[in-house]
């Protein structure tokens, strides 16, 4: 990594107090490498230094670029008046971010740093329910009207464009602000100057609701493969633009946040890294206390057929190898629906097919993994020990990841996150139906 590659030679700069060396040096990197960089730095004092080095813009877009925590430090190290540049220069989204990480408290005083006219662009941004596009959108963008010739198009693009985050895309409005159109710079390059900006209008545009969840614009800009894209009120007033660079940092959010869930962890606010003991002990206490009062079912199951176990007691060597093949079918199925909502690329209507597909691939599984195991279940036990091993593999395995298959489609109908069918709960509900059909199977074979 670039950080560390050049760590060694900034703490020799910084040692020497050569400042004017650093400074100059600093510029030469990607604001992402110098966010690196400062958080490589184990002295803070040296952090502190290092940002303070940086040209105007360029510390903004770095500060935009860093964890919470780094932020939060940097900022109790500046006076008022660098927090104010700093907060001036940032992005309007940028901003709405930081100040979302922020306490209460810290946000109404930093609010007051800011010049009306960016105070009231943030609480604007802010007003905007959490999770939502209105969060994440910028007010940076450039839009002309339908009646103005391109070359006064081209002209108002050049003013406006270097305070726009992107100018890819152009933005058509009325005088009224409602979007008529959506399109791309180079249309703008290449029609004659003296045309009029709805001769280049073709009215096929897509647009996002403020009021959406993000994840949607997450969606909308990997299936249309644009660099931005629209963001208008409930009567079509052009309000914002949503770029691809904030969409990569909400599906990197959500994929974590699907991670944990999957894991049956309530998913972190902060960084894994700088997260508390007590924090990560909240997060992970409730689902493991739940799971271990699910076990108890297990157990209830195995108490039930004692009489089996008695008569039988090889049997309990296979319990373990069963009902985990029947949880490790049951989270791959789960893991394949969940990506697959994820991406769009099933939809609730369709579950009965993709059951009776998995069904199919289950049965496949099972009849496999049943003609393994029962060698050994003849081996241990004698035959009727084989078969009933054999038989309970192909059931245990097709009820797994039926419950697999199934449970993301149950949530979602209830309107619940369908990642939170986690690994350790579609395994709890296996393990408990696993002992089930195991004993029964068993206890029907050998006449109990």
């Amino acid at each position: 990594m670039l950080a560390e590659a050049v760590r060694p030679e900034i703490e020799e700069l910084i040692e020497a107090k050569n400042w004017k060396e650093l400074k100059d040096f600093l510029p030469s990197l990607k604001s992402p490498d110098i966010a690196d960089l400062i958080d490589a730095v184990k002295s803070e004092e040296d952090r502190v230094i290092i940002f303070r080095l940086l040209p105007k813009e360029l510390a903004a877009d770095v500060f935009s670029e860093m964890e919470w925590e780094m932020q939060e430090m940097l900022i109790s190290k500046m006076n008022n008046q660098q927090i104010r540049q700093i907060l001036a220069e940032l992005h309007p989204d940028d901003r709405t971010h930081f100040f979302e990480e922020c306490p209460g408290k810290v946000t109404r005083k930093l609010l007051n740093l800011l010049s009306p006219d960016d105070r009231k662009e943030t609480l604007e941004l802010l007003g905007y329910p959490e999770d939502s596009i209105g969060r994440i959108m910028t007010p940076d963008y450039v839009a002309v009207k339908m009646n103005w010739s391109i070359q006064r198009a081209l002209n108002h693009i050049r003013k406006i464009g270097q305070d726009s985050e992107t100018i890819n895309m152009i933005y058509v409005t009325d005088s009224d602000w409602k979007l008529l159109d959506a399109l791309e710079l180079r249309h703008f390059i290449l029609a004659a100057p003296d045309k009029k900006v709805e001769d280049i209008m073709d009215h096929q545009y897509i647009a996002l609701s403020a009021m959406d969840d993000r994840e949607k614009a997450v969606e909308a800009l990997d299936h249309y493969d644009l660099p931005a894209l629209p963001v208008v009120d409930s009567g079509g007033v052009l309000v914002g633009i949503v770029t691809f660079d904030d969409v990569i940092d909400v599906a990197q959010e959500e994929t974590t946040e699907d991670f944990h869930k999957a894991s049956a962890i309530s998913p972190l606010e902060e960084s894994y890294g700088s997260a508390r003991v007590i924090s990560l002990y909240g997060k992970r206490i409730m689902w493991l206390i739940a799971l271990v009062f699910m076990n108890i079912f297990s157990g209830a199951a195995i108490a039930s057929f004692e009489a089996v176990i008695e008569k039988t007691v090889a049997l309990v060597f296979f319990l373990p190898l069963l009902i985990d093949s029947g949880g490790n079918a049951g989270s791959q199925a789960a893991t394949l629906v969940i990506r697959a909502m994820a991406m769009n690329e099933v939809v609730p209507r369709n579950w009965l097919k993709l059951v009776m597909r998995d069904l199919c691939v289950s049965i496949l599984l099972g009849l496999t993994m049943g003609a393994a195991v029962s060698l050994l279940g003849i081996y241990r036990g004698g035959m009727i020990v084989g078969i009933s091993v054999a038989i309970s593999m192909l059931a245990v395995v097709i009820m797994g990841s039926t419950v697999g298959t199934i449970l993301p489609f149950i949530l979602k109908l209830f309107k619940l996150d369908p990642a939170t069918a986690s690994a350790p709960l579609i395994t709890s509900i296996a393990d408990i139906l696993g002992v089930v059909i195991y004993f029964s199977i068993a206890s029907a074979f050998l006449g109990i």
